[in-house]
C-alpha cells in the first residue's frame, strides 16, 4: 500500500500531490543556479529531469516519504515543492525537504505551508520527529527553517563533498510535542 499525499490548504495555497505536468516547473527550479546552489541534485533537461518525478513516485510506493507541490490558490500557479524523504515508521521520523522558485523567495510561502505539511506527518503519519540537514552556508534555509520551530542540534563538519569539497551540514530537528511515544 503506498502513501497517497492529500490535498491541503492554507490561506493563500493548495498544496497538492505532484502532477506529471509539473515536470517543466520542476525542471525550471531544479536547473535554477540559485535554487540548486544548495540543493542535491540539478538537472540539465526536461528529459533528465523525470528523474527527479520518479523519486518522488518511489517515495510514495516504498512509503519512505512523500512531497506536496506548492501553489496559489486562486489559480493554481506552482510556487515550490515541500515535503519528506528517508522517511522510518520505525523510528517514527523523517528529513524535510523543500525549495521555491526564487521569485517566491521572501513571500512567506514556507511560514505558511510547512507547518501544514509537518502537522500532517506528526498526525497522520505518526511520526515523532522531523530532521533537516543544511549546508552551513546556506543562511536563508537556516533562517526559514528555525522560524518553523527546528530547533539546532549541532555540525557535522566536513561531512560530506560538494563540487571536489568538504562541506558542512547543519542538524535541525522538531518533535512532535503532542506525543510522547
Amino acid at each position: 500500500m503506498a502513501f497517497h499525499p492529500p490535498i491541503l490548504k492554507s490561506e493563500r495555497f493548495l498544496i497538492r500531490p505532484i502532477k506529471n505536468s509539473d515536470l517543466k516547473y520542476i525542471f525550471q527550479g531544479l536547473s535554477h543556479p540559485d535554487v540548486i546552489r544548495y540543493y542535491g541534485v540539478s538537472f540539465q533537461s526536461l528529459e533528465a529531469t523525470k528523474e527527479q518525478m520518479e523519486f518522488y513516485k518511489n517515495l510514495l510506493k516504498t512509503e519512505t516519504g512523500l512531497f506536496w507541490a506548492i501553489c496559489s490558490k486562486e489559480n493554481e500557479t506552482f510556487h515550490g515543492v515541500g515535503g519528506f524523504n528517508n522517511l522510518s515508521k520505525e523510528h517514527k521520523k523523517a528529513e524535510v525537504g523543500f525549495w521555491l522558485l526564487p521569485e517566491y523567495w521572501g513571500k512567506g510561502v514556507m511560514n505558511e505551508t510547512m507547518p501544514i505539511l509537518c502537522n500532517y506527518v506528526f498526525d497522520q503519519l505518526h511520526l515523532h520527529r522531523i530532521e533537516g540537514f543544511i549546508e552551513s552556508g546556506n543562511l536563508s534555509c537556516i533562517k526559514a527553517i528555525k522560524k518553523l520551530g527546528f530547533s539546532h542540534e549541532g555540525t557535522m563538519k566536513d561531512c560530506e563533498v560538494k563540487n571536489g569539497k568538504f562541506i558542512s551540514l547543519e542538524i535541525y530537528a522538531k518533535l512532535n510535542s503532542s506525543k510522547t511515544s
